[in-house]
């Protein structure tokens, strides 16, 4: 089970572009050196747990089983926060040590685990939109005349500004992990920022994204100011389960310390991981964040999850192979391994993550960095792919995506693993 999420890398630039650079560091990480564990503590969400149960037979009798679980965990003094249906079953809970101890030794309980902090990993053709050549993919026919790609794309994150003009949030399909029975919200920032280069319109005005136009589901598992908790992520993927049979894609631009503990059956210890073969079973293709702290991703989840797609981050500062483009928000080699970026066999693909302009809260606009931003383009790739293959499987839209990569980016550079990612290229989609 991972110990904690660190955001990723949402610190390391924030512009308006054009005119200065603005820093911005809700998550407290901007000017950590990139060796650094960023934000990572050890620290539990004290005398809450995460109760999962073991597989039932029948879904009847796996609903009967998380009732009586629910009823048994209150009468025992525990005060549930959460219950898990679709992704997985089970519950969240605040109760004592003792009794989550005697909750683990209750009848068809798989696992108790401690809850843990959380927190974020961090009109004009952007350049990512342009690198990943999604300018000239057919589905996405970015020509200024608000097509939209038919596809729906779940964002695991701050929420989305639902007012803001240049996205389109299907609000009704929300949910709000971190305060149940509020709006989805963004008062943070990062999760407008990623829904727009995932989905930004086709308008004429402000930016377009990669899919522009799909129906953006915001799922806010973390506060204004960035923090949250695994269990809150889980509700965000059982949310999505839920509606399996219409979200086709998830954005989850986040990281944190653990590691792949195994194949989906065997995945006992570590919830998440639970979560996510069963929302990928199901149908839906996960597109998650490298990381940011500048190491091998396997040692950070979910990006060492074999079900999902993992994502590297590219510095590209103006749109073109070749390596010419000068330094804009930060002083990168332009067409190289981003400098922050994790790396490693777990990587799937590499895609632009530096200083990427996208929508903000309150109508606005900013250009932050980071795998956070490296994902949404290939979420978005996702989402193209789905949109003309509705039928294709969570396997298939990473086989796709993967095999359509190009090499055509300066290598080596800050990426020590000995492997070139293939680079996100659109233009056939």
């Amino acid at each position: 089970m991972p110990t904690i999420f660190c955001a990723v890398l949402l610190g390391l630039a924030l512009a308006a572009a054009p005119g200065p650079s603005a820093a911005i560091d809700p998550a407290g990480l901007a000017g950590r050196t990139h060796g650094q564990n960023q934000g990572e503590t050890r620290s539990e969400t004290a005398g809450r747990y995460i109760v999962t149960l073991k597989d039932a037979p029948t879904v009847s009798s796996a609903e009967a089983a998380v009732n009586t679980a629910v009823v048994r965990a209150a009468s025992m003094g525990a005060t549930v926060l959460h219950v898990y249906r679709h992704a997985l079953h089970g519950y969240a809970a605040s109760m004592t040590a003792s009794t989550a101890a005697a909750v683990a030794d209750g009848p068809g309980v798989r696992s108790v685990e401690p809850d843990r902090p959380v927190r974020i990993a961090a009109q004009s053709v952007p350049t990512g939109v342009d690198r990943a050549e999604a300018d000239l993919s057919p589905t996405a026919a970015i020509d200024g005349k608000d097509t939209r790609v038919d596809a729906d794309v779940a964002v695991i994150d701050t929420g989305i500004d639902a007012d803001h003009p240049d996205l389109d949030v299907y609000v009704a399909g929300g949910k709000n992990c971190w305060l149940p029975n509020m709006p989805q919200e963004d008062g943070h920032g990062h999760g407008t920022h990623v829904a727009g280069i995932i989905g930004a319109l086709d308008n004429g005005t402000g930016v377009v994204g990669v899919a522009p136009g799909v129906r953006l589901w915001p799922v806010q598992v973390f506060s204004p100011f960035g923090s949250g908790s695994t269990s809150s992520v889980i509700c965000g993927i059982d949310h999505v389960t839920e509606h399996a049979d219409e979200i086709d894609v998830v954005n989850m631009s986040l990281s944190g310390a653990g590691r792949d503990d195994g194949d989906c059956g065997r995945t006992d210890a570590d919830a998440m991981h639970r979560a996510i073969c069963n929302s990928v079973a199901r149908g839906v293709t996960y597109a998650v964040a490298a990381g940011n702290d500048h190491a091998d991703a396997a040692g950070f989840v979910p990006a060492a999850y074999d079900e999902v797609i993992t994502v590297s981050a590219l510095a590209d500062l103006d749109g073109e192979p070749g390596g010419l483009g000068a330094s804009t928000c930060r002083t990168d080699r332009d067409d190289t391994f981003a400098d922050f970026s994790n790396y490693g066999r777990d990587v799937d693909l590499i895609a632009p993550g530096v200083c990427i302009r996208s929508t903000y809260p309150n109508g606005g606009y900013a250009t932050l960095s980071g795998t956070s931003m490296a994902t949404p383009h290939v979420a978005g790739g996702a989402a193209l792919y789905r949109a003309t293959h509705p039928g294709a499987s969570p396997a298939e839209v990473k086989a796709a995506l993967v095999k359509s990569g190009g090499m055509d980016w300066t290598w080596p550079s800050e990426d020590r693993d000995g492997i070139k990612e293939p680079l996100l290229q659109l233009r056939s989609f």
